[in-house]
Protein backbone atom coordinates (compact mmCIF):
# COMPACT_ATOMS: atom_id res chain seq x y z
CA UNK A 1 0.00 0.00 0.00
CA UNK A 2 1.31 3.44 -1.03
CA UNK A 3 1.88 6.09 1.75
CA UNK A 4 -0.81 8.67 2.31
CA UNK A 5 1.46 11.59 1.27
CA UNK A 6 1.82 10.10 -2.24
CA UNK A 7 -1.86 10.23 -3.07
CA UNK A 8 -2.74 11.97 -6.36
CA UNK A 9 -4.87 15.21 -6.40
CA UNK A 10 -7.71 13.34 -7.98
CA UNK A 11 -8.31 11.72 -4.63
CA UNK A 12 -9.94 15.02 -3.39
CA UNK A 13 -12.37 17.11 -5.40
CA UNK A 14 -11.43 20.21 -3.37
CA UNK A 15 -7.81 19.75 -4.31
CA UNK A 16 -8.80 19.38 -7.95
CA UNK A 17 -10.75 22.66 -7.86
CA UNK A 18 -7.83 24.43 -6.20
CA UNK A 19 -5.36 23.15 -8.78
CA UNK A 20 -7.72 24.15 -11.62
CA UNK A 21 -8.15 27.68 -10.21
CA UNK A 22 -4.41 28.02 -9.91
CA UNK A 23 -4.01 27.18 -13.58
CA UNK A 24 -6.78 29.65 -14.50
CA UNK A 25 -5.18 32.46 -12.50
CA UNK A 26 -1.78 31.74 -13.99
CA UNK A 27 -3.13 31.74 -17.54
CA UNK A 28 -5.21 34.88 -16.90
CA UNK A 29 -2.20 36.66 -15.40
CA UNK A 30 -0.07 35.66 -18.36
CA UNK A 31 -2.68 36.90 -20.84
CA UNK A 32 -3.08 40.18 -18.92
CA UNK A 33 0.65 40.70 -18.86
CA UNK A 34 0.87 39.99 -22.59
CA UNK A 35 -2.00 42.39 -23.29
CA UNK A 36 -0.39 45.13 -21.22
CA UNK A 37 2.94 44.56 -22.93
CA UNK A 38 1.31 44.77 -26.35
CA UNK A 39 -0.63 47.87 -25.28
CA UNK A 40 2.53 49.58 -24.08
CA UNK A 41 4.24 48.86 -27.39
CA UNK A 42 1.48 49.64 -29.86
CA UNK A 43 -0.54 52.27 -27.92
CA UNK A 44 1.66 54.00 -25.30
CA UNK A 45 -0.86 56.78 -24.56
CA UNK A 46 -3.63 54.34 -23.65
CA UNK A 47 -1.20 52.33 -21.53
CA UNK A 48 -0.15 55.55 -19.71
CA UNK A 49 -3.81 56.39 -18.97
CA UNK A 50 -4.39 52.86 -17.68
CA UNK A 51 -1.29 53.01 -15.53
CA UNK A 52 -2.38 56.37 -14.08
CA UNK A 53 -5.86 55.03 -13.29
CA UNK A 54 -4.32 52.03 -11.55
CA UNK A 55 -2.09 54.34 -9.54
CA UNK A 56 -5.14 56.40 -8.45
CA UNK A 57 -6.72 53.21 -7.13
CA UNK A 58 -3.65 51.80 -5.38
CA UNK A 59 -2.24 55.06 -3.95
CA UNK A 60 -4.67 55.30 -0.93
CA UNK A 61 -3.97 51.69 -0.09
CA UNK A 62 -0.23 52.23 -0.36
CA UNK A 63 -0.48 55.37 1.78
CA UNK A 64 -2.44 53.54 4.48
CA UNK A 65 0.06 50.69 4.48
CA UNK A 66 2.98 53.14 4.65
CA UNK A 67 1.45 55.09 7.55
CA UNK A 68 0.68 51.89 9.42
CA UNK A 69 4.23 50.68 8.94
CA UNK A 70 5.65 54.04 9.99
CA UNK A 71 3.45 54.10 13.11
CA UNK A 72 4.46 50.58 14.05
CA UNK A 73 8.10 51.39 13.40
CA UNK A 74 7.94 54.55 15.55
CA UNK A 75 6.60 52.72 18.60
CA UNK A 76 10.06 51.74 19.93
CA UNK A 77 11.34 55.30 19.39
CA UNK A 78 8.27 56.73 21.13
CA UNK A 79 8.78 54.46 24.12
CA UNK A 80 12.44 55.45 24.26
CA UNK A 81 11.55 59.15 24.01
CA UNK A 82 8.97 58.80 26.79
CA UNK A 83 11.45 57.32 29.24
CA UNK A 84 14.10 59.82 28.09
CA UNK A 85 11.77 62.77 28.68
CA UNK A 86 10.80 61.34 32.07
CA UNK A 87 14.46 61.12 33.08
CA UNK A 88 15.15 64.64 31.81
CA UNK A 89 12.15 65.97 33.74
CA UNK A 90 13.41 64.29 36.90
CA UNK A 91 16.85 65.82 36.34
CA UNK A 92 15.32 69.26 35.75
CA UNK A 93 13.25 68.94 38.93
CA UNK A 94 16.37 68.10 40.93
CA UNK A 95 18.17 71.04 39.35
CA UNK A 96 15.29 73.38 40.20
CA UNK A 97 15.31 72.16 43.80
CA UNK A 98 19.07 72.70 44.03
CA UNK A 99 18.74 76.17 42.50
CA UNK A 100 15.90 77.02 44.89
CA UNK A 101 18.09 76.10 47.84
CA UNK A 102 20.92 78.24 46.44
CA UNK A 103 18.55 81.16 45.88
CA UNK A 104 17.24 80.90 49.44
CA UNK A 105 20.78 80.87 50.82
CA UNK A 106 21.71 83.83 48.61
CA UNK A 107 18.66 85.77 49.82
CA UNK A 108 19.56 85.00 53.42
CA UNK A 109 23.12 86.22 52.86
CA UNK A 110 21.85 89.35 51.10
CA UNK A 111 19.49 90.12 53.98
CA UNK A 112 22.29 89.58 56.46
CA UNK A 113 24.58 91.90 54.49
CA UNK A 114 21.84 94.52 54.32
CA UNK A 115 21.33 94.42 58.09
CA UNK A 116 25.06 94.61 58.76
CA UNK A 117 25.46 97.56 56.37
CA UNK A 118 22.61 99.38 58.09
CA UNK A 119 24.23 98.65 61.45
CA UNK A 120 27.54 100.03 60.21
CA UNK A 121 25.84 103.21 59.00
CA UNK A 122 24.20 103.60 62.41
CA UNK A 123 27.56 103.06 64.10
CA UNK A 124 29.15 105.72 61.91
CA UNK A 125 26.49 108.22 62.97
CA UNK A 126 27.11 107.54 66.67
CA UNK A 127 29.94 109.61 68.06
CA UNK A 128 31.18 107.14 70.67
CA UNK A 129 29.33 103.79 70.76
CA UNK A 130 30.08 101.42 73.61
CA UNK A 131 30.10 98.15 71.65
CA UNK A 132 28.35 96.08 69.02
CA UNK A 133 27.04 92.71 70.20
CA UNK A 134 24.64 89.96 69.25
CA UNK A 135 21.19 89.55 70.72
CA UNK A 136 21.28 85.86 71.53
CA UNK A 137 17.70 85.47 72.81
CA UNK A 138 14.49 87.34 73.49
CA UNK A 139 11.25 86.49 75.27
CA UNK A 140 8.51 86.69 72.65
CA UNK A 141 5.78 84.69 74.41
CA UNK A 142 5.95 86.03 77.97
CA UNK A 143 4.19 89.14 79.28
CA UNK A 144 7.63 90.43 80.26
CA UNK A 145 9.87 91.27 77.34
CA UNK A 146 13.63 90.91 77.79
CA UNK A 147 16.60 90.10 75.58
CA UNK A 148 20.09 88.82 76.33
CA UNK A 149 23.13 90.59 74.86
CA UNK A 150 26.42 88.71 74.57
CA UNK A 151 28.44 91.63 75.99
CA UNK A 152 28.83 92.73 79.59
CA UNK A 153 30.80 95.10 81.81
CA UNK A 154 34.08 93.72 80.43
CA UNK A 155 33.07 95.30 77.11
CA UNK A 156 31.97 98.53 78.78
CA UNK A 157 28.25 97.79 78.97
CA UNK A 158 26.51 99.35 81.97
CA UNK A 159 22.99 99.51 83.30
CA UNK A 160 20.85 102.25 81.79
CA UNK A 161 22.60 102.36 78.41
CA UNK A 162 20.33 102.42 75.32
CA UNK A 163 20.38 99.54 72.83
CA UNK A 164 19.46 100.15 69.21
CA UNK A 165 19.44 98.21 65.95
CA UNK A 166 19.61 99.18 62.29
CA UNK A 167 15.89 100.03 62.21
CA UNK A 168 15.46 101.80 65.51
CA UNK A 169 15.47 101.64 69.31
CA UNK A 170 15.45 98.19 70.92
CA UNK A 171 15.44 99.02 74.64
CA UNK A 172 17.89 99.67 77.48
CA UNK A 173 20.27 97.64 79.59
CA UNK A 174 18.98 96.82 83.10
CA UNK A 175 21.47 94.18 84.29
CA UNK A 176 25.07 93.38 83.37
CA UNK A 177 27.40 90.46 83.90
CA UNK A 178 31.01 89.91 82.86
CA UNK A 179 30.11 89.00 79.27
CA UNK A 180 26.31 89.21 79.13
CA UNK A 181 23.69 91.87 79.70
CA UNK A 182 19.93 91.86 80.11
CA UNK A 183 17.98 94.28 77.95
CA UNK A 184 14.51 95.62 78.76
CA UNK A 185 12.69 95.72 75.42
CA UNK A 186 10.39 98.55 74.34
CA UNK A 187 7.35 96.29 74.42
CA UNK A 188 7.80 95.39 78.10
CA UNK A 189 5.13 96.89 80.41
CA UNK A 190 7.88 98.52 82.51
CA UNK A 191 9.35 100.34 79.50
CA UNK A 192 8.53 104.05 79.12
CA UNK A 193 10.24 106.17 76.45
CA UNK A 194 9.77 109.92 75.89
CA UNK A 195 9.22 110.58 72.19
CA UNK A 196 8.09 113.29 69.81
CA UNK A 197 6.18 113.20 66.55
CA UNK A 198 8.35 113.91 63.53
CA UNK A 199 5.88 116.02 61.56
CA UNK A 200 5.27 118.66 64.23
CA UNK A 201 7.39 117.80 67.29
CA UNK A 202 4.44 117.05 69.59
CA UNK A 203 5.81 115.28 72.71
CA UNK A 204 4.40 111.95 73.77
CA UNK A 205 5.11 108.90 75.89
CA UNK A 206 5.48 105.40 74.45
CA UNK A 207 4.84 102.55 76.88
CA UNK A 208 5.05 98.79 76.35
CA UNK A 209 2.00 96.55 76.55
CA UNK A 210 3.68 93.16 76.96
CA UNK A 211 2.18 91.83 73.71
CA UNK A 212 4.65 93.24 71.18
CA UNK A 213 2.72 96.51 70.71
CA UNK A 214 3.33 99.99 72.10
CA UNK A 215 0.80 102.39 73.56
CA UNK A 216 1.12 106.11 72.79
CA UNK A 217 -0.03 108.79 75.18
CA UNK A 218 0.16 112.57 74.92
CA UNK A 219 2.83 114.06 77.21
CA UNK A 220 1.05 117.37 77.87
CA UNK A 221 -2.33 118.26 79.27
CA UNK A 222 -3.96 118.90 75.91
CA UNK A 223 -5.07 115.80 74.05
CA UNK A 224 -2.94 115.42 70.93
CA UNK A 225 -4.58 113.67 68.02
CA UNK A 226 -2.38 110.98 66.52
CA UNK A 227 -2.92 109.75 63.00
CA UNK A 228 -2.18 106.36 61.51
CA UNK A 229 1.28 106.54 59.96
CA UNK A 230 2.72 109.07 62.44
CA UNK A 231 6.39 108.36 63.10
CA UNK A 232 7.71 108.69 66.65
CA UNK A 233 11.37 109.30 67.55
CA UNK A 234 13.16 109.78 70.84
CA UNK A 235 13.08 113.33 72.22
CA UNK A 236 16.09 113.16 74.55
CA UNK A 237 13.96 113.93 77.60
CA UNK A 238 15.05 111.96 80.66
CA UNK A 239 18.71 111.78 79.72
CA UNK A 240 18.81 108.10 78.72
CA UNK A 241 17.99 107.99 75.03
CA UNK A 242 19.70 110.38 72.66
CA UNK A 243 17.34 112.37 70.39
CA UNK A 244 16.13 111.36 66.94
CA UNK A 245 16.29 107.57 67.30
CA UNK A 246 13.37 105.93 65.39
CA UNK A 247 11.02 104.27 67.88
CA UNK A 248 7.65 103.32 66.37
CA UNK A 249 4.93 104.07 63.84
CA UNK A 250 1.26 104.54 64.73
CA UNK A 251 -0.78 101.73 63.17
CA UNK A 252 -4.21 102.03 64.80
CA UNK A 253 -6.19 104.24 67.14
CA UNK A 254 -9.39 104.08 69.13
CA UNK A 255 -11.19 106.48 71.41
CA UNK A 256 -9.11 105.40 74.41
CA UNK A 257 -5.75 104.22 73.11
CA UNK A 258 -3.33 104.69 70.22
CA UNK A 259 -1.25 101.66 69.22
CA UNK A 260 2.13 101.75 67.53
CA UNK A 261 4.46 99.11 66.13
CA UNK A 262 8.17 99.36 67.02
CA UNK A 263 10.58 99.67 64.12
CA UNK A 264 13.11 97.26 65.65
CA UNK A 265 11.97 93.63 65.96
CA UNK A 266 14.26 91.80 68.44
CA UNK A 267 13.19 88.36 67.23
CA UNK A 268 14.70 89.00 63.80
CA UNK A 269 17.60 91.16 64.98
CA UNK A 270 21.08 89.67 64.96
CA UNK A 271 23.34 92.49 66.11
CA UNK A 272 22.67 95.60 68.12
CA UNK A 273 24.67 98.63 69.23
CA UNK A 274 24.99 99.72 72.83
CA UNK A 275 25.19 103.51 73.21
CA UNK A 276 26.19 105.67 76.11
CA UNK A 277 23.44 107.46 77.96
CA UNK A 278 22.51 110.81 76.42
CA UNK A 279 23.27 112.65 79.68
CA UNK A 280 25.85 111.28 82.15
CA UNK A 281 24.33 109.91 85.31
CA UNK A 282 26.45 112.21 87.44
CA UNK A 283 25.00 115.25 85.70
CA UNK A 284 21.47 113.97 86.25
CA UNK A 285 22.14 113.37 89.93
CA UNK A 286 23.74 116.80 90.40
CA UNK A 287 20.76 118.71 89.01
CA UNK A 288 18.71 118.66 92.26
CA UNK A 289 21.67 119.88 94.30
CA UNK A 290 22.34 122.67 91.84
CA UNK A 291 18.72 123.71 92.00
CA UNK A 292 18.92 123.89 95.78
Amino acid sequence: MAPLNNRRPGFSRKAQYGLFMGYVVAVAGGLLAAALLALSVFDPSTFAAFRLALAEVTTPVSTLVARTGSAIGSIPQGVSDYFGVHQRNAALRREIEDNSALIMRARAVANENRRLKQLLRVRDRIADPVTSARLVSSSATSTRRFAVLNAGFRQGVASGQPVRGPDGLVGRVIETGPDTARVLLLSDPESVVPVRRTRDGVPAIVAGRGDGWLEVRAANLTDATFQIGDVLITSGTGGIYSPNIPVARVVSKTRDVVLARPFAVPDSLDYAIVERAFLPQATIEQRPSIAK
